[in-house]
């Protein structure tokens, strides 16, 4: 009985989840506004509807599954791109979602917890680069980083939101996320850098 966590039989069952999120992801490259059944996603797949269950559950989960795997993308890419700043925090996050924009304003349509989709590790990841900011001197020592980090991430579930409805474009998406960082930066800024944080905000355009 494999009972060790990371033995044979759990990677044997972490590799047939995996194919089960990419079947999904195909059917929706295909046809993106089709009906997801767990049959589909199975036959693709090649597995058993039950499996898809066992492994993922019911079809609303789905969503809640191609969410977990987009934050595991993202863990991926910082993780191959070294610790960066508040600002590669953000542009890694949306890249993230206008990369494969198919599947994710679909996810984020379906998905009734949407507005979680920031809450995981481009969240943690984004306080922990506020915190190390402010302990380079340049964010006031007074200021509380991780409410500064929950407020941007709101907003740019905000803007994730417009983008999904195809009110805005991928480069305002962009723009829209940064221009939510640049005031709480700003708006935090120590006496010394307050003019280097307030230069981006004065260049950009955000209409």
């Amino acid at each position: 009985m494999d009972t060790v966590e990371g033995g044979p039989r759990q990677r044997r069952k972490a590799q047939r989840r995996e194919r089960i999120l990419e079947a999904t992801r195909q059917l929706l490259r295909d046809r993106p506004e089709s009906v997801i059944s767990t049959e589909r996603i199975a036959e693709r797949a090649e597995v058993s509807p039950a499996t898809v269950y066992n492994l993922v559950g019911p079809r609303e989960k789905i969503w809640e599954a191609l969410a977990a795997g987009f934050m595991d993308e993202f863990e991926q890419r910082l993780a191959v791109r070294g610790d960066g700043g508040p600002r590669d925090v953000v542009r890694s996050t949306v890249g993230l979602f206008v990369d494969d924009p198919v599947v994710s304003r679909r996810m984020v349509r379906e998905w009734e917890d949407s507005g979680l989709v920031l809450g995981r590790s481009p969240l943690i990841q984004l306080r922990r680069a506020m915190a190390e900011t402010r302990t380079q001197g340049v964010l006031r020592a007074d200021v509380d980083t991780d409410a500064l980090a929950a407020t941007v991430a709101t907003s740019c579930v905000g803007a994730l939101h417009q983008w999904v409805a195809g009110l805005i474009d991928d480069d305002r998406f962009l723009t829209r996320a940064l221009f939510a960082l640049d005031v709480a930066l700003a708006a935090a800024a120590a006496d010394a850098h307050r003019d280097q944080l307030m230069a981006p905000l004065l260049a950009q355009d955000t209409a």
